[in-house]
């Protein structure tokens, strides 16, 4: 076996070329289908690698899950980047890492059969990189898999990615506060270092920050210590056919902050917490920062164990807007589609669509929208609330749920503009919302256990098949 870090460097370039050598016999993918959505969105196509590949055996890999491989797999990929880019292969067996950092027009393609195991030891992921954690910018331990201001960059399978992430999960209840209260208090980022024990903040998985046309496709992910899959300040995202199966504290699956132009399809979860969750920044840090998350389409995903299907928030200071779910499944899932803020928060949530969707056996609503998330007694809510409205749900149908809808706006930001249209829910309790306007329903068919099919306080504007629903009525129970 060739093992190119023993060789003078000169010499070993020379040969990291010949390795590299001819071009290799890609496999062929299937095309990725027209996107069509109810606003503008590009139509999306893999990034283009060059036909080059290399082998991490050849830079001095070791098989078995002992050695430590992070210096021979930033080997390969920095041999393949002085030779303009292609695939870095992973072969079958099972690869010990570090950290692995990617660059422009750089694959990591996982081989069948293989299986990247990142240590779980903290100091491995250090020197510190640029990250967002919980919507603060700050710089921490690096993401087990990480690249910043790249292009054309890609994860693909069918192999898997083992986290190995035990040893940070205790870390849920160390984590330090005080980078929240830095953001708040606008101190410069580039003070804002951590990655140290002490103050336990734990990294995503997977992040790209700043980067442009990203492919992650086909292999299995989970055990990670954090947030799993986090683009950040990126564009033109493809995540298809992953498997995004996670244990573990705030293990959601896939976290777009702050991104633009984002497909995320025929993929399944199973999580720790919510399933696909669109992020842009957190109160005054997030604010500062001012990026949308826009132009998402999720379709052709099934979805089981998850706090919520499609999920928004509770981090969208900067807002979010253009977002298209259809033509998914979501069985066992707490929720399908939760879209959570609290007073001070500030942003807008809009033109969110939502059509040809299945629930069964939900744990908690259908469908809510809620502003009430995490509530702080001690903000005052006058100052940056948050705006939800333009929110269009289309043949739905759903059972097992406690509750069919849940609405909880404020008083000085009613949700407002919320269709529903051809929605059928079997549900212990009916639809119970709090400081909404401009409800309307059009073909509800809603099976409630008890109660009212409506339950409603401080709402104005409700509309069922086009008459006026009778208000007000009841002020509500409280719901655990």
């Amino acid at each position: 076996m060739l093992r190119l870090f023993r060789l003078p460097v000169g010499l070993a370039l020379v040969l990291a070329m010949a390795a590299a050598g001819p071009a290799f016999a890609r496999e062929k993918s299937e095309p990725i289908a027209p996107i069509r959505a109810p606003f503008e969105m590009p139509q999306l196509q893999r990034p283009a690698f060059p036909d080059r590949q290399v082998n991490i055996l050849d830079y001095g890999a070791v098989a078995g899950g002992e050695v430590k491989n992070t210096a021979a797999i930033a080997d390969a990929i920095a041999a393949l980047d002085k030779l303009g880019g292609g695939r870095v292969f992973v072969p079958a067996g099972v690869w010990l890492t570090g950290p692995v950092h990617l660059r422009s027009n750089i694959e990591l393609h996982l081989a069948k059969d293989a299986v990247l195991k990142f240590s779980d030891v903290m100091e491995d992921y250090l020197p510190n990189v640029f990250v967002r954690v919980g919507g603060i910018e700050l710089y921490n331990y690096s993401p087990f898999i990480y690249a910043r201001g790249c292009e054309n960059i890609g994860v693909t399978g069918p192999g898997r990615l083992d986290g190995n992430s035990q040893a940070w999960w205790d870390w849920k209840t160390k984590e330090t506060r005080a980078f929240f209260a830095q953001g708040a208090a606008g101190v410069p980022v580039e003070q804002r270092v951590y990655g140290t024990r002490e103050a336990a903040i734990r990294p995503s998985f997977v992040s790209f920050v700043e980067c442009k046309n990203i492919l992650l496709e086909g292999f299995t992910i989970g055990g990670g210590p954090n947030w799993t899959i986090h683009p950040i300040y990126s564009e033109n995202i493809i995540i298809r056919a992953v498997n995004v199966l996670t244990e573990g504290p705030n293990n959601d699956g896939i976290d777009p902050d702050s991104c633009r132009n984002v497909l995320i399809e025929n993929c399944t979860f199973s999580t720790g917490d919510d399933c696909v969750v669109l992020k842009s920044g957190y109160d005054q840090d997030g604010r500062r920062v001012g990026r949308p998350t826009e132009n998402v389409v999720m379709r052709w995903c099934e979805a089981k164990r998850g706090h919520g299907g499609l999920v928004i928030g509770s981090e969208m200071s900067g807002s979010v807007r253009n977002v298209y779910l259809h033509d998914s499944t979501f069985d066992g899932t707490d929720r399908i589609l939760r879209i959570k803020s609290r007073p001070g928060r500030g942003g807008i949530v809009e033109k969110v669509w939502v059509e040809n969707v299945r629930g069964s056996d939900l744990k908690r609503e259908a469908v809510i929208l809620n502003m009430d998330y995490t509530y702080d007694p001690n903000v005052i809510v006058d100052r940056h609330p948050p705006v939800f409205r333009d929110i269009h749900v289309k043949n739905l149908s759903a059972d097992g749920a406690p509750v069919a809808v849940r609405i909880t706006g404020m008083e000085t930001s009613p949700i407002q503009n919320i269709f529903f249209e051809n929605v059928r829910i079997s549900a212990e309790r009916g639809v119970i919302a709090t400081h909404a306007r401009g409800l309307v329903f059009r073909d509800l068919a809603l099976t409630v256990a008890k109660g009212p099919r409506f339950e409603f306080d401080n709402v104005t504007d409700a509309v069922l098949d086009g008459v006026p629903l009778p208000l007000p009525q009841p002020r509500p129970a409280s719901v655990p």
